[in-house]
């Protein structure tokens, strides 16, 4: 076994892989790892930190796959050491496809007919998940106030800056109380997808990274797919793929007018919260990486209150922030 540590020893061992060769991935922003067993087809997943992240990541693994969407099987579990033996779906994300030069319509247009069966099976919001409410919304907000307004204005008390962002979020937030619910995967982007060609219909999507899911507006997911923070769409697709998508949106969502304005809202909101949580990741965790997608992020953000038709959100900014855009743009060079 390539690794020393006991717990990953006893624990393969027990499930019959006590003679495993691990190979570490490569991480992201959180703390969960992943080890691959090699000639096995199987990962070892630990998260020690987060027991209720665990706990969920076990559970909507089992529920998605009942929906007939493609996550990975749970092989065996101990959650007192945070360890998983689960699926393992290869190194097939979209991301590596794209860069590839794979089809980019294509796995696009997967990602959206998973999307819409989720969104159309009743069964899916029958989990246990929290809601993702204008509440949750509004704290996500102010994590704009507290790591990105003090990048440009030290001079300026968060709380003074927060207090009207946070009621003009709240009205403009209103049009979420009535929308539909759905299972929202929240991290659904291209390196969480992954094509499993073997396999069947929408089940050719691997899905990962779901343990925060939430029951929220369908149309969050939409977004996180299309309006990526770290790569640009080529011409055109974005509104293609929204056209696949409402042509067969579950009819409970209502009018498409009303689906897009949900979308373009829950882009501002969404923009809104990366641009603070990209100065966090780096001044908090020491993940300076992230910067370098600001001037995106923030090109998107502007976009999105435009669409969305925030101009009290807007001007706000332009009064309080001015060069809000251009000034936070440099923030990739620090």
């Amino acid at each position: 076994m390539s690794t020393s540590e006991p717990d990953h020893q006893s624990f393969l061992a027990r499930h019959g892989h006590g003679q495993a060769v691990l190979i570490p991935l490569p991480g992201d922003a959180s703390a969960r790892r992943y080890l691959r067993i090699k000639g096995a087809d199987l990962l070892l997943m630990e998260d020690r930190q987060d027991p209720t992240g665990f706990a969920a990541f076990v559970r909507l693994a089992r529920h998605l796959s009942d929906l007939g969407l493609s996550a990975p099987r749970v092989l065996a579990t101990d959650a007192d050491k945070g360890l998983a033996l689960i699926e393992d779906f290869g190194t097939a994300t979209y991301g590596v496809l794209l860069d590839q030069g794979a089809d980019e319509g294509a796995l696009y247009e997967l990602a959206i007919d998973a999307l819409l069966h989720l969104h159309a099976a009743p069964q899916a919001v029958q989990v246990l998940v929290p809601r993702y409410d204008v509440a949750t919304l509004l704290d996500e907000v102010s994590i704009f106030s507290q790591w990105f307004m003090p990048a440009l204005r030290p001079d300026l008390p968060v709380a003074g800056f927060d207090a009207p962002w946070r009621a003009l979020w709240q009205e403009a937030l209103a049009p979420l109380e009535s929308a539909q619910d759905a299972l929202v995967l929240r991290d659904f982007h291209i390196d969480n997808l992954m094509l499993l060609p073997e396999r069947q219909g929408v089940a050719r999507c691997g899905l990962l990274d779901f343990q925060d899911a939430v029951l929220g507006p369908p149309e969050y997911d939409l977004l996180s797919l299309l309006q990526d923070a770290r790569r640009d769409l080529a011409p055109g697709l974005e509104a293609r793929m929204l056209e696949r998508y409402l042509a067969a949106a579950p009819a409970g969502m209502g009018p498409d007018a009303g689906i897009l304005h949900r979308y373009h809202l829950l882009g501002a909101q969404r923009h809104t919260r990366i641009a603070g949580l990209f100065p966090r990741l780096n001044k908090r965790d020491g993940k300076p990486g992230y910067l370098r997608f600001m001037p995106r992020v923030l090109g998107q953000m502007q976009t999105a209150l435009q669409d969305a038709g925030l101009t009290g959100i807007s001007g706000y900014l332009d009064d309080t922030l001015p060069g809000w855009r251009s000034a936070g743009a440099r923030l990739s060079s620090v």
